[in-house]
């Protein structure tokens, strides 16, 4: 990924959001036979392990995998990729102003690298717990992996065709581009051309640059009045 300096994220509180609020990853290997592997998984962040905390920045993941993939990737045997993408979208150029222009695409993401620690089958049984949790919870009826006696011996059958894994993030290479270069009146249209309701509307881009913006009008204004 180009390493623009305007458009780097490296604050640690905003890529764990990025990763809680988008935990539809995709998970890229190069293996030993000279492959490139992707496949894609729901990934959690661990947040029980010590010293995981949005100050300290350290990261740590946990998810699985369906049988063979774990093979596929040679799970543990090398450093492995993983890219979260938030809300992303493109930006005309006549949403600029008269001046000569040219089309762009808006996004945040992070690629997470790290080497990954297979899970025994008690621990992957309970990662498979914590991601239907996850998603179950906001239902008004959730269906638990363990709700009830025949989900628990399904879930304890079919976990065994699944490999669980942790991945302890050792570096991260994440970009915002949210239009952090242009003029606050060009933020302004762009955000209410992504708030309507033509071909290229996204609200939650159009959110995300909202964040952006706020956070450098509060730094610019804090650095003005120290």
């Amino acid at each position: 990924m180009r390493n623009t300096p305007s458009f780097v994220l490296t604050d640690p509180a905003e890529i764990r959001r990025l990763i809680r609020e988008n935990p539809w990853a995709t998970l890229v290997s190069h293996t030993s036979t000279g492959d490139l592997v992707a496949s894609h998984y729901p990934m959690l962040l661990d947040e029980s392990v010590a010293g995981t905390d949005a100050v300290s920045g350290e990261l740590v993941l946990v998810t699985h995998v369906g049988r063979p993939d774990e093979q596929l990737h040679e799970l543990g045997q090398h450093e492995m990729i993983v890219i979260i993408q938030g809300p992303h979208g493109y930006v005309s150029p006549g949403w600029y102003d008269s001046n000569p222009a040219v089309p762009t695409w808006n996004f945040i993401t992070a690629h997470l690298y790290g080497t990954p620690e297979i899970l025994s089958a008690e621990e992957n049984l309970l990662v498979l717990d914590r991601l239907v949790d996850h998603f179950e919870e906001r239902l008004p009826e959730p269906r638990r992996l363990h709700g009830t006696a025949a989900n628990s011996a399904y879930a304890d059958r079919i976990s065994a065709g699944t490999v669980g894994f942790r991945l302890r993030v050792t570096r991260v290479v994440a970009k915002s581009k949210l239009s952090q270069n242009k003029p606050p009146e060009t933020v302004d249209r762009i955000i209410s051309e992504l708030e309507g309701t033509g071909p290229y509307a996204s609200p939650t881009l159009a959110a995300e640059m909202r964040r952006a913006h706020g956070r450098l009008s509060r730094a610019a204004r804090a650095g003005d009045d120290s």
